[in-house]
């Protein structure tokens, strides 16, 4: 069946851009089509993979939380993680610390001015499934060398929307998480995750997107991870209203940890509207008819932004 899952990821990997773009909330990406290579990065963390459809077989679509992380390959690389999320599965304390893990490809620097963080440290070590979602901490399987670009606006507001809709609705995700390299490239190209909300049939969850493992304003060698600043890169401010940080490179605190309040409140992804002051799940048809200037991604508690003087909508009750 693992032989089955790797030539299907191969196959999905292998798309072209069709120039049609989607808006996911919280996430920007372009649709793309099976006909040829993923195209070259383009200012878009993902793109989305045969149609935003995961590739589960029915016979392994269950309710039974679990969790499956491939063995490194001869060259030391992580291979396909993959499981069932539910409730049971996810962390009820903070991660412990993962730097003993050296993933493939691991050659690090600091970029001020080009990496969103503090320390600006080019790379994390990624889990491929996060650990707000398994609660898997410093395990060399499920670890990978990716940019804090892919980490933050690559991974995360998929993780955000998992994690999200599991706690909110108590079901199960199958999930899928395949690191995607070029020859004997110790640095992923970037990572194609996968899936599925069970007990809906996928009306809650189901995506089929690749993130970018890259860093604009960096040039990086994908053989051994090697980096550099581009000399010629144009820095171009993002209209995010929010900045998620850290105080190593050890620590992606929003995707791996599940942050709270005082009251023990969980943070979580949510999407405000700056005009009417209303706040809604990401999942939630109104965000679909909000315009993209009018929105505000806020990762943090419902009382953060009740303080900011925003409203819960009453469709999702968030």
């Amino acid at each position: 069946m693992k032989k089955v899952h790797s030539l299907i990821n191969k196959v999905l990997a292998m798309v072209v851009l069709v120039g049609i773009t989607m808006n996911i909330p919280g996430i920007s990406i372009k649709t793309v089509s099976a006909d040829g290579g993923i195209p070259k990065y383009s200012d878009k963390a993902s793109v989305v993979l045969n149609g935003n459809s995961p590739a589960f077989d029915a016979d392994e679509i269950t309710t039974v939380s679990y969790e499956s992380y491939g063995k490194l390959d001869r060259l030391g690389r992580c291979t396909t993680a993959e499981a069932c999320i539910g409730k049971d599965l996810m962390p009820t304390e903070a991660r412990g610390s993962i730097g003993s893990v050296k993933p493939s490809g691991w050659k690090q620097n600091k970029y001020p001015g080009l990496v969103d963080s503090e320390p600006p440290y080019l790379y994390n070590r990624c889990h491929m499934i996060g650990y707000q979602l398994t609660g898997e901490n410093a395990n060399e399987k499920n670890l990978i060398t990716g940019t804090r670009y892919m980490n933050v606006e690559g991974m995360l507001p998929y993780e955000n929307m998992v994690a999200s809709y599991i706690q909110r609705t108590g079901n199960h995700v199958m999930y899928r998480v395949t690191p995607i390299f070029s020859g004997n490239n110790l640095l992923c190209d970037g990572v194609q995750m996968e899936a599925l909300s069970v007990e809906d049939n996928g009306k809650g969850i189901r995506f089929n997107a690749f993130c970018y493992n890259v860093q604009p304003g960096v040039i990086i060698n994908y053989a051994d991870g090697s980096n550099y600043a581009d000399e010629n890169y144009v820095f171009s401010p993002k209209t995010q209203d929010f900045k998620i940080t850290s105080d190593s490179a050890d620590q992606n605190i929003e995707r791996s940890a599940p942050s709270s309040n005082s009251n023990g409140e969980q943070a979580v992804t949510y999407i405000a509207n700056k005009n009417t002051k209303k706040f809604h799940y990401p999942s939630c048809s109104s965000v679909s008819d909000m315009k993209e200037k009018n929105k505000l991604y806020h990762y943090g508690t419902r009382d953060e932004l009740v303080d900011k003087g925003y409203v819960p909508c009453k469709r999702c009750n968030p």
